[in-house]
């Protein structure tokens, strides 16, 4: 099953009504452990890695080279996507590597600034076929527009689209970033007044935090692209923790990371399932 395009792949999440996961790549354990989800479900994943994880490998091509390659081989399809990106620069590097998308968070300028520097990239992103994500939300703390209690605004949604042309947007509806603990609570009247509002898939950040029951209610009500980062990372580092303890004297990284990766792939095929259902 050959790379494909993320408009694809959200395309055909709009048309059935269900979530298209997308979740975080840390390094290349991860992206296969990923990937093995996706095939054990029969389901397609968008890939996604994050400026703080280009930051980490020390620059963008090796890992997303790798990501690229790994889903090119594939047996179900996958995408791959750039995450919360606040550089241009990034921006455009990923859209010349080939991905299938970007996702470009301007919320630290000034809206004016970050609206022309949105639709700049969405013209660059258009032109060679690559579909952009943006995030649109009120600024209440380090968690931004997922900040507790923020709300993005329909009318306001609907003008920064208009403005942008940006193919998707992610709002705050409830959810928070990196929260270990499931227990947001979603919106989901706003949600609906989203998508009521919106011609662009709505995308939830921060779905980490966000009980099953709660993720089905919020895709029913309108989202259709469901990230899903801290959750996963859960999983892995658990189970490398329980290698080690099990097996205190090893020195070899494959055999713990081996056990992480493992431990990924059935969490991944059971949330893209339950992205699939229309409710709970």
């Amino acid at each position: 099953m050959p790379l494909v395009p993320t408009r694809e792949l959200m395309d055909a999440a709009v048309t059935a009504g269900t979530g298209q996961g997308a979740f975080n790549v840390l390094h290349l354990e991860t992206v296969e452990g990923l990937i093995g989800g996706a095939e054990q479900a029969g389901l397609p994943l968008i890939l996604q890695i994050s400026q703080n994880c280009v930051a980490y490998h020390g620059g963008l091509e090796p890992l997303a080279m790798a990501s690229l390659e790994a889903a090119k081989k594939a047996t179900v399809p996958i995408a791959v996507h750039l995450d919360h990106a606040e550089s241009e620069e990034l921006a455009l590097a990923a859209v010349d590597l080939g991905f299938g998308s970007i996702m470009y968070d301007g919320a630290h300028l000034p809206y004016a600034e970050n609206v022309a520097a949105t639709r700049r990239l969405a013209d660059y992103a258009h032109a060679r076929g690559v579909y952009i994500e943006a995030e649109l939300g009120e600024v209440g703390g380090k968690d931004g527009a997922h900040a507790p209690g923020v709300l993005t605004d329909p009318q306001e949604a609907v003008q920064f689209v208009a403005d942008t042309a940006v193919d998707a947007l992610a709002v705050a509806v409830g959810s928070s970033h990196a929260m270990t603990e499931r227990s947001a609570s979603l919106n989901l009247e706003r949600i609906g007044q989203l998508a009521a509002a919106l011609d662009v898939p709505l995308v939830l950040h921060g779905s980490s935090g966000v009980p099953d029951q709660a993720l089905v209610q919020g895709i029913a009500a309108g989202m259709r692209k469901i990230n899903v980062s801290t959750h996963l990372n859960g999983f892995f580092t658990r189970a490398v923790r329980d290698y080690l303890a099990q097996y205190p004297d090893l020195v070899d990284s494959r055999k713990y990371l081996a056990a992480g990766r493992a431990a990924l792939q059935p969490e991944v095929a059971r949330l893209l399932t339950l992205f699939q259902k229309r409710g709970l």
